[in-house]
């Protein structure tokens, strides 16, 4: 796709012979067409990140008693109330009779992984029955506070677990410990 231009030169007035002196010009038509074409392939063929969808399980609805629910201890249950920058705190039982104080921490292995790990394993020797935990997010807490403790429930293998709303009590709760 290169062409040369051989125009010019010759003898002028009895003069000496000069060579021709021949330009070149590349045509770049058909590599501008190449890099299109292997954009559009490139485009076509990546694979693009794919949607993460994370798999809840919801209890049947049943239209003959729909107000009918199923009573767990209060000893076997963890209630998670998630605050504000990347806090939450967490404690046994139902708030103002908790059977172990209110601890507030952050997320993670060292976190809220190992306190649900020691304390499953405290509930399943003392009541033999699996932990149940109750996800309570506050105003103030963000949507990926909430994926993170779904992780770490599905990390540890907690099947038992449900996402309730706040109550005023534990709003106080967590701005006692400021984390609201």
């Amino acid at each position: 796709m290169a062409e040369l231009d051989t125009s010019g030169g010759g003898k002028k007035k009895g003069g000496k012979v000069r060579s021709k002196k021949q330009s070149t010009r590349v045509d770049l038509t058909a590599m501008v067409d190449l890099a299109f074409l292997l954009v559009t392939f490139f485009m076509l063929t990546t694979t693009l990140s794919k949607a993460k969808a994370m798999d809840l399980a919801m209890p049947d609805k049943d239209d003959q008693k729909p107000d009918v629910q199923e009573p767990i201890a209060a000893s076997r249950t963890l209630t998670v109330l998630l605050g504000s920058n990347n806090k939450l705190e967490w404690f046994i039982g139902v708030p103002g009779e908790s059977l172990t104080p209110p601890t507030v921490d952050g997320y993670g292995k060292e976190g809220f992984r190992k306190v649900l790990v020691e304390q499953g394993q405290r509930i399943k020797q003392s009541t033999g029955k699996e932990m149940f935990v109750i996800i309570k997010p506050s105003d103030k807490s963000v949507y990926k506070n909430m994926i993170d403790v779904i992780d770490e429930l599905n990390i540890t293998n907690n099947k038992l677990y449900a996402i309730v709303d706040i109550t005023p009590v534990e709003i106080d709760l967590l701005k006692r410990d400021k984390i609201y």
